[in-house]
C-alpha cells in the first residue's frame, strides 16, 4: 500500500511567485488530464489555460500547481469533476491546498493570525509580518526577502478572505465556510499526514473553526457523525473516501472517481 500524502514541512520560496491563484487553480483542475494529453506547460500555454500568459509564466504556474494538487491525487480527481463548486468554497479549497504545500503560509494563517484575532485589536500590519517572518527562521533571509514574504503572505491572506484590507492596519476577518467546504476539508485531512488532529489543526483554525465552534459545526454535517463524551471523541464516516463523498453529493452527475485510501 502506498504511503499517505503529507503536508510539506520544509520552508521554500514558492510563495514568492505564486500566491493563492484561485482562477488559475480552477483552470488547472478543469484542464489537467483532459484529451488524453500530458498536462505540460507548453500545452497549457498553447491552449490558453491561464489566459494570455507567457510560456515562462505558464511553466511556473504548472510547477507550483502540481505541488499543491498533484501531491493529493484523490483530491485532484474530485476537483477535476466538481464543476459547480461555489466561489466561496473554491477560495477555501485553494487556501487549504496552499497551506498543505507551504509551511510558512500554513503557520502564518493557522497560528499567527489566529493569535492576533485573540488580542484587543484584531488586525495586522506589514511591519508586524516582517518581524514574524524573521522569527520563523532567524538570520536565514535578507530584508528584501522578508519584505517580499510579508507582502505575499498578506496578499494570499486577503484573497483567502482572512484579511479585510490591503492597507495597514489590516483588519482580520473570517470567510464563510459552507458545510460542503468543511466536509471537503475533513475528508481531505482524513487521508493526509499532518501535524495535529481533526479537531485541532491550522487548516480549520485559520477559518475560525476551533474548539466548541468546530464541534458544533461537525455535529451539523450529514456526511459524517461526530460524537464527544467527555474526553472520548468518535468520528463516524458516512463515505469510504473523499472521492466517494463527492460522487454521492456534490457532483451534478455522479462520476466514478478513483477511490482514495479510506
Amino acid at each position: 500500500m502506498s504511503e499517505r500524502p503529507a503536508e510539506i514541512t520544509q520552508f521554500h520560496c514558492r510563495l514568492m511567485k505564486c500566491t493563492l491563484e484561485i482562477d488559475n487553480s480552477r483552470a488547472y483542475w478543469q484542464h489537467v488530464g483532459t484529451n488524453g494529453s500530458p498536462p505540460t506547460a507548453r500545452r497549457a500555454f498553447e491552449e490558453y489555460w491561464f489566459g494570455a500568459r507567457s510560456l515562462p509564466r505558464a511553466e511556473m504556474l504548472m510547477a507550483h500547481l502540481r505541488t499543491r494538487y498533484d501531491a493529493y491525487p484523490s483530491a485532484l480527481e474530485v476537483l477535476k469533476a466538481w464543476r459547480d463548486m461555489d466561489p466561496d468554497t473554491r477560495r477555501l479549497v485553494c487556501h487549504w491546498h496552499l497551506q498543505l504545500a507551504d509551511p510558512l503560509y500554513r503557520t502564518f494563517t493557522g497560528r499567527y493570525l489566529v493569535s492576533r484575532r485573540e488580542e484587543a485589536r484584531a488586525e495586522v500590519t506589514r511591519g508586524l509580518v516582517v518581524t514574524w517572518v524573521e522569527q520563523q527562521a532567524p538570520g536565514r533571509w535578507m530584508m528584501p526577502t522578508k519584505l517580499k514574504f510579508a507582502s505575499k503572505l498578506l496578499q494570499a491572506s486577503l484573497a483567502a478572505g482572512l484579511v479585510a484590507s490591503a492597507r495597514d492596519p489590516r483588519p482580520l476577518c473570517y470567510p464563510r465556510v459552507s458545510d460542503e467546504a468543511l466536509t471537503y476539508l475533513m475528508y481531505l485531512l482524513r487521508n493526509v499526514e499532518f501535524a495535529g488532529t481533526l479537531l485541532d489543526n491550522p487548516y480549520a483554525a485559520s477559518v475560525g473553526l476551533q474548539g466548541s465552534v468546530l464541534e458544533q459545526r461537525l455535529r451539523g454535517l450529514t456526511a459524517l457523525r461526530f460524537y464527544r463524551q467527555g474526553e472520548l471523541v468518535d468520528f463516524g464516516w458516512c463515505h469510504s473516501s473523499l472521492a466517494d463523498w463527492a460522487s454521492a453529493t456534490v457532483l451534478a452527475a455522479p462520476t466514478a472517481l478513483p477511490e482514495g485510501n479510506p
